[in-house]
């Protein structure tokens, strides 16, 4: 069996690593000419880091990235509402990591090319269709100019083309155009020094009063002990209709809430005035679609479930459907193989997909501010209790599939 993999994302190439170690022949075919470092950090739950252990990748990422201890909630005043230990601190086997997505992608592109061989991975393929036969499936190509590549034939074609899949199109012509949900997200990467325990990730504030999330995702990057710090802003404004996830904008786009946000733990307004480059990304998802598989073609990752990028979800679901969809192949016939996955994957991404949209994490910290009409408490538990904390939280944890008790299975 030869497996023909259409992208070199994250979901990408964790398929083929997994594939790999089943020993089954795939080859990795990306639209883009030359692998460039993109994007800003992530979170690794202990559900994808489980994945990336199976791969012998753990000691590599944590090489790159910080192994996140805590999570807690602030309110926009800077106010403690609640915390709770993560990954290994919180008794998982496995680490929570913190990592800029191009470290994370250039240990799996490396890894991919170590272990499969430097022609394995191959640049400048754009997909322009699929077309298959009760045996096998051709990919047809074009170099990045539009000019015709030769065509590329398999066992299966999983398509981990992206949001823009044109596998996805071809599959679902009809399919909506990405839905914007009235927000807008604002990145960046910062190089400052330690806060908190300096391997804690915070969440602060609400739509209404300015949102971010912010943690570090590499250690030690200079002679004065600074990190290099990740922060995420999101806040109540319509996207423009750009769908670019590297589109560079200045931060005065984006500061105004948080100007005056100078607290004991850490000086957020200087931070982000320090950051270099500044990203705005279309916060836009699309509706769970009622198939991915069409005979021996299925989709993956954010071609099959793109999701709003709450709760660090995105990329970690990407690698739950590589991991499972190299298992069943290595144990079932190709159509049932794709089958099966389509049968567990899809369900669990689509609650998920829906989730994110209204129920994230830190949406706790809007019942706070609701309840406090905005004005600093003198105690959290005047507020809310502490049952109702550990339910919304446990709560997520069901829907996004890391509860420590379910994740062996």
């Amino acid at each position: 069996m030869k497996v023909v993999i259409v992208g070199a994302g994250i979901g990408g190439l964790t398929l083929a690593l997994f594939l790999h170690k089943a020993k089954i022949s795939c080859e990795v075919f990306e639209a883009a000419p030359a692998i460039r470092p993109l994007g800003a950090g992530l979170n690794l739950l202990p559900h994808a880091t489980t994945a990336f252990s199976e791969l012998e990748l753990l000691d590599r990422l944590l090489e790159r990235g910080v192994e996140t201890s805590e999570v807690h909630f602030y309110t926009h005043h800077g106010q403690f509402v609640d915390g709770e230990p993560r990954g290994r601190f919180a008794g998982y086997d496995v680490p929570q990591i913190s990592i800029h997505r191009a470290d994370l992608h250039e240990v799996l592109l490396s890894a991919a090319r170590e272990r499969l061989g430097d022609e394995a991975v191959r640049l400048g393929r754009v997909c322009r269709s699929v077309e298959q036969d009760p045996e096998r499936v051709r990919v047809n190509f074009a170099d990045p100019s539009g000019a015709a590549l030769p065509s590329e034939e398999g066992s299966v074609v999983i398509a981990c083309d992206g949001i823009h899949s044109v596998v996805r199109k071809q599959f679902h012509p009809d399919d909506s155009a990405p839905i914007d949900h009235g927000t807008t997200c604002f990145r960046g990467v910062t190089r400052w020094k330690p806060f908190l325990d300096g391997a804690t990730m915070a969440y602060v504030g609400t739509y209404d009063t300015g949102k971010l999330v912010v943690y570090p995702i590499r250690n030690s990057i200079d002679a004065e002990g600074k990190q290099l710090i990740n922060w995420v802003i999101e806040v109540k404004k319509p996207n423009d209709g750009v769908r670019d996830w590297n589109r560079q904008v200045s931060i005065e786009a984006c500061i105004e809430p948080f100007v005056d946000w100078r607290f004991e733990w850490l000086d957020i307004a200087s931070m982000l005035r320090a950051t270099d480059e500044v990203l705005q990304y279309p916060m836009v998802d699309r509706n769970p679609l009622p198939f991915w598989t069409r005979g021996r073609v299925t989709l993956l990752g954010d071609a099959a479930h793109p999701m709003l990028p709450r709760g660090s979800n995105g990329a970690a679901q990407a690698i739950l459907d590589a991991r499972l969809l190299a298992e069943l192949l290595a144990t079932k016939e190709p159509l049932i193989a794709l089958k099966e996955y389509e049968a567990t994957r899809l369900p669990a991404t689509a609650d998920i997909v829906l989730t994110n949209r209204n129920r994230s994490p830190d949406e706790i910290l809007r019942i706070v501010e609701e309840r406090t009409g905005g004005q600093p408490f003198e105690q959290i538990s005047d507020v809310i209790s502490r049952g109702e904390l550990d339910e919304w939280q446990s709560r997520y944890k069901r829907v996004a599939g890391f509860e420590r008790e379910r994740l062996p299975q």
